[in-house]
């Protein structure tokens, strides 16, 4: 297949922000697609060339795609340079320096998608030394029989910067309409995708043996599950009414939630995101080790006291996040996994159990582990009261915990889906005056004062899945260390781009706008209406959306999180309601006026 029509398609996507016309053009790329390159088609619609707990990645410096550009534009890397600094994207810069580069035919390959995959599988591939020249060279084959339209694209993808406006949730829509021919397939196309974290076998399946074979797709070993997610809720009262007076009850930790895959000899520990982290905690996979069964478990990994053996907060986990030194991180920043669920044992799905059933498998498992030094089973206790859960969250706060999980006794696990089956309570809902919410990125205002050079507020968006947009919900600008300020503006100029994306909504104006990608929590005092932000634009009121009033970052980067898994407006909305529920009418009235943050 030609590169041509897929350079086309993101040239038509990356001129609307329509979520129906970006839809409709992949449809039309999707139909056109041989079946047996579907898979691939799907991936680079999607910035990779595999499944995220693959991780496999490109792996080229920004100084070498420069020279590779320079190569084969016939400009040197000055001249590069110079475009780069003009347009703040090394894809578009690609474009313009190749717009002037002679086009010979002479020993030129054709330009076809199987030839574009298999060049970036073999960079991703290539290791060891040398192969930064070797990446070089392969990528300059590429450019160098590329158009300028094609050139641009293939530098986006080498520098993970296609931002064509999309999320998962689109193509999957593209997919039931290209291969059914009706939207309302999507759900049995997301199940799927959802127990199997790889939409290019779904694709693939969908293409070449139709929907009872993506039907087929099951739990398998060392596929992560896209996780079951919970709703939040204010009160214990609450809480117990949703679960029909009786409910278990958990420790929240802060922590990362890890999905741990255990086979005959192999272990490997999968991030919220479905990332591979088995190398920043080598020693909770050594000692899962001694589980007999094959088995796939979620739990919580969490920093401790090497002293006390008490919770450590999330911030000091993060330096097990590390490349080096892993050895020496063990060391100084123990950690303990606290398993919380069971999804497979031994071949077989465990999801369809109650959650009764699953935890008491659980609890077996887990009692055969030998070092329970690293190795829990997270506390738990069953309420029929409130009482009993505020004196079971009291003990968890005591204990270094953000709060509670709260569960139905007969809930099954329901991969990817966010509903009240699972609730949590933190310690900040009990206040009338204190939210925590996980929010994307999304812009900046440039800073003045002791700020200059670096951010001086953030804009903030929450994610809304019925229009798959990011909507703003707040500034934040205070909360911010000297070194939180410089951690920032570095790992943010990465995600720079020219406008607003396509899938950020907001009444805002902003210095700089981001691809949505970093996540980070803040707290609030309250929630109010907004004419300026458009986290849940009229569903209260006509030309309002909310916003929250006097955010503060709470110093956690939530690097475990994809911009999909922040706080989502329907969430917000619930917030909003039960804070003014719980001050009365007049505080109600007053809040009609009210402009957020």
């Amino acid at each position: 297949m030609d590169f041509a029509p897929i350079v086309e398609t993101f040239e038509q996507m990356e001129q609307t922000s329509s979520r129906l016309a970006l839809t409709e053009y992949l449809v039309a790329l999707l139909r056109k697609t041989p079946p047996d390159i579907i898979d691939k088609v799907t991936y680079l619609i999607q910035g990779k060339l595999y499944p995220d707990y693959e991780g496999i990645e490109l792996g080229v410096a920004e100084r070498m795609v420069i020279r590779a550009i320079a190569s084969s534009s016939g400009k040197d890397q000055l001249q590069i340079e110079k475009l780069y600094q003009k347009t703040g994207d090394l894809g578009d810069a690609a474009g313009e320096a190749m717009k002037s580069k002679s086009q010979s035919t002479l020993f030129s390959e054709p330009m076809t998608v199987e030839r574009v995959y298999s060049t970036f599988d073999r960079v991703a591939r290539t290791t060891g030394p040398g192969s930064q020249e070797t990446k070089l060279r392969l990528i300059s084959s590429l450019l160098n029989d590329a158009t300028a339209a094609e050139g641009r694209y293939i530098i986006k993808f080498v520098m993970g910067q296609l931002r064509l406006g999309i999320a998962d949730y689109t193509v999957l829509d593209a997919l039931a309409v290209a291969f059914t021919g009706d939207k309302a397939n999507r759900q049995v196309l997301e199940n799927a995708y959802n127990v199997s974290s790889d939409l290019g076998t779904v694709a693939r399946l969908l293409a070449t043996k139709g929907l009872d074979a993506v039907k087929s797709i099951k739990i398998t070993l060392f596929k992560p599950i896209r996780p079951m997610l919970a709703e939040r809720i204010r009160t214990a009262e609450e809480a117990l009414e949703r679960m029909e007076g009786k409910a278990a009850v958990e420790y929240k930790l802060d922590g990362e939630r890890v999905q741990l895959h255990k086979g005959k000899q192999n272990v490997e520990l999968f991030s919220r995101r479905l990332e591979k982290i088995t190398s920043h905690y080598p020693d909770v996979a050594e000692a899962i080790k001694s589980i007999k069964s094959e088995v796939i478990l979620e739990g919580e990994v969490v920093a401790i006291n090497a002293e006390t053996g008490d919770y450590l907060p999330f911030q000091e986990l993060m330096h097990r996040r590390r490349k080096y030194g892993v050895e020496e991180a063990m060391e100084n920043y123990p950690v303990v996994m606290n398993f919380f669920d069971v999804l497979y044992v031994d071949g077989k799905s465990k999801t369809e159990l109650t959650y009764m059933e699953r935890r008491k498998l659980l609890k077996k498992i887990i009692d055969a582990v030998k070092d329970d030094n690293k190795v829990r089973l997270i506390e738990q206790t069953i309420a029929t009261k409130p009482e009993e859960i505020d004196r079971f969250m009291a003990a968890a706060i005591e204990d270094g915990c953000e709060g509670v999980m709260i569960k139905q006794l007969s809930s099954t696990y329901r991969a990817g889906a966010r509903e009240y089956a699972w609730v949590k309570l933190k310690r900040e809902y009990r206040s009338d005056l204190a939210d925590t919410l996980d929010l994307v990125v999304v812009g900046a205002l440039h800073g003045r004062g002791r700020r200059t050079g670096k951010y001086g507020a953030l804009l903030l968006a929450a994610y809304d899945q019925k229009t798959d947009m990011f909507q703003s919900v707040t500034k934040v600008g205070t909360g911010f260390t000297d070194v939180h300020l410089e951690q920032f503006y570095n790992e943010l100029e990465k995600h720079i781009i020219n406008q607003r994306h396509a899938r950020v909504q907001t009444g805002m104006d902003m210095d700089v706008w981001f691809e949505p990608n970093m996540v980070i929590e803040v707290i609030a005092s309250e929630i109010t209406l907004s004419p300026s932000h458009a986290a849940a634009l009229n569903a209260l009121r006509p030309g309002y959306g909310l916003a929250l009033r006097f955010p503060k970052f709470t110093g956690k980067i939530r690097d475990d999180k994809k911009p999909e898994d922040a706080t989502a407006t329907e969430e917000i909305v619930e917030m909003y309601r039960r804070q003014l529920k719980v001050a009365g009418p007049s505080y109600a009235a007053e809040a009609e006026g009210e402009e957020g943050g």
